[in-house]
């Protein structure tokens, strides 16, 4: 069992520290909100801290899930942030969705401070997290990750090294560009049907036993066809993802006209007050 501090506490970062608490590690809390850290620790044991710094303080393990790389680097290299407090031997393993740029660039300050890095972005959701099967996309060294890996099995069904730090990200990079895909063409394979008089529930299930089957239609095909957006990832986020997408394809020349048109279709859902809907909902611009 590991000493281990937990920050942000979100729909993702909450669940994932409480699988943490339930294997038995010793987990420490952080949350930006406080209240939120102090309910989690009603609920499920540990402790609560103050700041990032005074979370890390005396941690094997520092684990991060926040929203984007400005609030990653508030809680690292920021005033009070972790890093301050990280020792020699030590990891820092940051869950968010954020850029390859800034896992580089933490990771040499970690480097350069004695201890190791690992992003780590996740797929799965929030059902992902709160049932503790997460795939968990990693970019670090070997030997940094072996130590790791079986604490973050508390919480995922698959966990891989995928190459140097920034990999992780990468890959979670290509995970969001294959499901903005999935999701346009779900959308209109729906929408199409219900403008053909279709049983659309009848349909789905038929077309989902063989190669138009996914995750996606298996899980938000019927509620897409219900009008139904209202759990899961949602579009503000999605399109914080696809903006990171698209910034790295800018840079490495990658050609991404699908992803580039699906993220415009967002904003276009975005545009009809759906920022918080679940990313399925990308059907209501087809039946506005």
């Amino acid at each position: 069992m590991a000493r281990v501090a937990f920050l942000g506490l979100g729909v993702m970062g909450g669940p994932m520290a409480r699988h943490l608490a339930a294997k038995g590690h010793d987990v420490t809390v952080y949350n930006r909100t406080k209240a939120k850290a102090d309910a989690w620790v009603s609920a499920h044991g540990g402790k609560a801290a103050a700041t990032p710094r005074e979370a890390a303080e005396g941690q094997e393990i520092v684990f991060a899930c926040v929203g984007n790389d400005d609030d990653l680097r508030q809680v690292t290299t920021g005033p009070d942030g972790a890093f301050a407090a990280m020792g020699k031997g030590t990891v820092f393993v940051d869950h968010t969705t954020a850029s390859a740029e800034v896992a580089r660039e933490l990771s040499e300050a970690a480097g350069k401070a004695g201890f190791g890095f690992v992003d780590a972005p996740v797929s799965g959701g929030q059902a992902g997290a709160e049932n503790g099967v997460l795939t968990v996309m990693c970019g670090g060294d070997a030997e940094t990750f072996a130590r790791v890996e079986p604490v973050i099995a508390a919480y995922a069904r698959a966990c891989r090294l995928l190459g140097p730090v920034g990999a992780g990200q990468l890959a979670k990079m290509m995970n969001q560009i294959c499901i903005a895909g999935l999701v346009q063409g779900l959308s209109e394979a729906v929408h199409f049907g219900k403008q053909a008089g279709l049983d659309i529930e009848a349909v789905l299930d038929v077309i989902s036993k063989g190669a138009a089957g996914s995750w996606q239609m298996e899980n938000r095909g019927k509620t897409m066809n219900e009008g139904k957006f209202d759990f899961g990832f949602a579009v503000d986020w999605m399109r914080k993802d696809l903006s990171i997408v698209l910034s790295e394809a800018r840079r490495n020349k990658a050609k991404l006209p699908v992803t580039a048109l699906v993220d415009q279709f967002y904003a276009e859902v975005q545009s009809l007050g759906g920022g918080r809907w679940d990313t399925s909902s990308l059907i209501a611009r087809l039946e506005k």
